[in-house]
């Protein structure tokens, strides 16, 4: 290779990883929520993008894609502060869209698990999952299975994960069948080698059950959204490994309960390891 061609192979090399951290520094700016004030739109973008060597070869094939937010809300029916969390999920997920993900756990000290004549949503699932992360009061959200966090700070941390990158593609249809769901998931290793867990649950809507209220006073027409009914492959998932550029796919199935509305249930999968989530997906079941 000429002295010449080095030159320009190198300047191809370094557009490639310079102008995209660029780009991604000002990213916020376009996909963050709309709501916040103008002084708090700033937001400092880890470089996580690779440098090449010299010798690399220039790659012309994408290495990075979006990276979905997932927030976990861990609420409760006797829970009066709850609904004021819900509202802003509620508005992070008008002005997101689906770059976020909304996962209503019920549990704790303060979830209901339901008598004969009165409708609970929380679970054993709920309770294992908040006391795995010793959590102490509710509402509590975990985003991107970072710390936990009070939902008066849900708008910032949401902001922040949209300024990351990911690199694991996913794709996600689930398909309902006369006694159960079917699961389809993929997963697309744009980047380097990734070990971590793969979990897939069932979400329903528009539930109408019983909530305690900001003023203290009992709601029996309380609609809940995006609920946890269930997880497909285990509390904590199943093992994946993706070596580089390496594409992967799984086929599972849940059990429909009788208690569910088919026509609002959701699956949801997501990748994630000691670093928190890497990438998340929801799918409509239909």
């Amino acid at each position: 290779m000429t002295m010449e061609t080095r030159y320009t192979a190198k300047v191809r090399r370094m557009v490639k990883v310079v102008l995209p951290f660029y780009l991604l520094a000002f990213l916020p700016l376009f996909v963050a929520c709309d709501h916040i004030a103008e002084d708090d739109q700033l937001i400092e973008v880890e470089n996580t993008l690779p440098v090449m060597d010299e010798d690399e070869d220039v790659d012309e094939t994408p290495r990075y894609t979006a990276r979905t937010v997932l927030l976990e809300d861990f609420t409760g029916q006797r829970c009066p502060n709850c609904p004021t969390g819900t509202e802003v999920i509620e508005e992070l997920q008008e002005s997101c869209g689906d770059r976020l993900i909304a996962v209503a756990i019920h549990g704790g000290p303060l979830g209901f698990k339901g008598t004969a004549t009165v409708v609970g949503l929380a679970t054993d699932l709920g309770d294992e999952y908040y006391n795995h992360w010793n959590l102490e009061y509710q509402p509590v959200g975990l985003i991107n299975r970072g710390p936990a966090t009070n939902y008066t700070d849900w708008v910032a941390s949401v902001r922040e994960q949209l300024g990351y990158v990911s690199e694991i593609k996913m794709g996600l249809s689930a398909t309902l069948g006369e006694d159960k769901i079917v699961i389809d998931v993929q997963e697309e290793n744009l980047g380097g080698d990734y070990s971590g867990k793969l979990q897939v649950w069932v979400l329903e809507d528009g539930i109408t059950a019983l909530q305690i209220m900001p003023d203290g006073s009992r709601n029996t027409q309380y609609v809940h959204n995006h609920v946890l009914r269930a997880a497909v492959n285990g509390a904590w998932g199943e093992d994946i490994t993706l070596s580089e550029r390496e594409t992967k796919s799984q086929t599972m199935s849940q059990t429909l309960d009788a208690s569910w509305n088919k026509d609002n249930l959701s699956v949801v999968a997501f990748v994630y390891n000691d670093h928190g989530v890497e990438q998340a997906v929801k799918a409509k079941v239909e």
